[in-house]
């Protein structure tokens, strides 16, 4: 976990590097009477992120797919971690830098990122014990549930209806995963600790629905690069929604099969008896 970590810290202050060379720039676009170092700075940014969500979205199917615990689920999981770490850290990053209206974008990179971090130390953490990144977790998602109730608001006492371009109701997104991350890392903090299920099932949920924000972003968000005939269609909204059944599927099995478990010796004893 520590170089995993070590890792995305280098990925991350190389992005913080160049976040100069786009203060200027349009969309991560560098205007043609620009300097080179604009450029190449922008083009950098932009490829880095872009190559990041696209190996993030490959490996996470894959870990999804893949028996879990075992190697391939592991090697699956460092690798979205470290790519998604890289998209979300330069979407959040240069948001507030761009010329269009980038708020919903920029909130939806930090809850992306906090549900990656958190979501991967609670695979690592075995003790599950309770601490100062559960209390930073707390604040991270009371923020982000705050962000999406002024954002609706906004959105909603606006003439055009939107905020930069988003309608009140996509914010709902942010004020509900919000409040349901607060309420986890709340009961985290009261209980003190987790149980294996419980640590699993918070490793599970926040993981995936990290995805979610991917995949929502690009199916739906970028259909600009797909077909014509394909834009607006259901396949587009069935591939952006699929991590959410996915994660539902594999919550109810964690807890089915701990059902399961527990019920085990007492269906063994009475089969003795």
């Amino acid at each position: 976990m520590t170089s995993r970590i070590a890792i995305s810290s280098v990925l991350f202050a190389a992005a913080a590097a160049l976040l100069p060379s786009i203060a200027l720039a349009n969309n991560l676009e560098a205007g043609p009477g620009d300097p080179v170092w604009m450029h190449l700075g922008a083009d950098a940014l932009l490829w880095a992120h872009i190559t990041g969500g696209a190996i993030g979205m490959v490996t996470g199917v894959v870990a999804l797919a893949a028996r879990k615990g075992q190697k391939v689920h592991r090697a699956a999981g460092s690798v979205f971690f470290m790519a998604m770490f890289m998209a979300y850290a330069i979407g959040a990053g240069v948001a507030p830098f761009l010329d269009t209206g980038q708020r919903p974008n920029f909130v939806a990179g930090i809850m992306a990122l906090y549900l990656l971090v958190s979501g991967t130390v609670a695979a690592r953490r075995r003790d599950a014990k309770a601490g100062a990144p559960e209390v930073i977790g707390l604040i991270v998602a009371l923020s982000i549930t705050a962000a999406g109730v002024i954002l609706m608001r906004m959105g909603a006492a606006s003439p055009s209806g939107t905020v930069d371009g988003s309608p009140p109701q996509a914010f709902l997104l942010f004020t509900i995963a919000g409040a349901f991350a607060a309420a986890g890392e709340l009961n985290f903090l009261v209980r003190r600790q987790l149980t294996n299920v419980a640590r699993i099932a918070r490793h599970l949920w926040r993981m995936c629905f990290s995805l979610f924000i991917a995949s929502g972003s690009f199916f739906l968000g970028q259909q600009q690069v797909f077909p014509e005939a394909l834009q607006g269609s259901a396949l587009l909204s069935a591939l952006a929604l699929a991590p959410l059944p996915v994660m539902l599927f594999w919550l109810g099995k964690v807890r089915f099969d701990d059902w399961r478990r527990a019920r085990a010796p007492g269906i063994s004893a009475t089969l003795g008896n």
